[in-house]
């Protein structure tokens, strides 16, 4: 599979999958090309050590074992840049800082991710993360409130 691909996984899972997901549930066998900072699968090459866990049809986790290979990660990182050059938005440049860190000896870590942002979301039936942010500079823009001139969503 090529990684354009596989850019397409993410609206196809989040299409018809993720509405599925009533019961709690786990997706899990993420394409490693997708998670660049997330440490290759033990025994499934191709995939990573990740898992994102379903509520409501809504995502409240997302997981992964951090890759800690230095060698490996700037390999990564120069696969973003390059996909970048080729106008993939969501690719990232090579973080240099980052690299560093792991030659010097990053322990084995993980990251796990279920913000309050998530835990809000699923509790006010939100649709959208940005309706329950907290800060208003990050909230969508209404246009009504843009044409009568007030700063804010609340016109404050």
């Amino acid at each position: 599979m090529h990684y354009t691909d596989l850019l397409m996984v993410p609206q196809l899972v989040g299409e018809f999958i993720e509405p599925l997901c009533i019961s709690p549930g786990f997706i899990v066998g993420h394409p490693q090309v997708m998670s660049p900072l997330a440490k290759g699968h033990r025994s499934r090459p191709g995939l990573c050590e990740r898992f994102e866990a379903f509520l409501c049809g809504k995502e409240i986790c997302n997981a992964y074992t951090e890759l800690n290979d230095p060698f490996e990660q700037r390999l990564r990182f120069e696969e973003q840049a390059r996909q970048k050059e080729q106008g993939d938005d969501e690719a990232q440049p090579i973080d240099e800082t980052f690299v560093d860190a792991l030659e010097h000896g990053l322990p084995p870590t993980g990251g796990f991710g279920m913000g309050i942002d998530r835990l809000v979301m699923f509790l006010t039936d939100s649709a959208n993360i940005k309706e329950v942010l907290l800060f208003p500079a990050m909230k969508p823009v209404e246009t009504a409130a843009n044409t009568t001139g007030a700063v804010g969503p609340s016109g404050a």
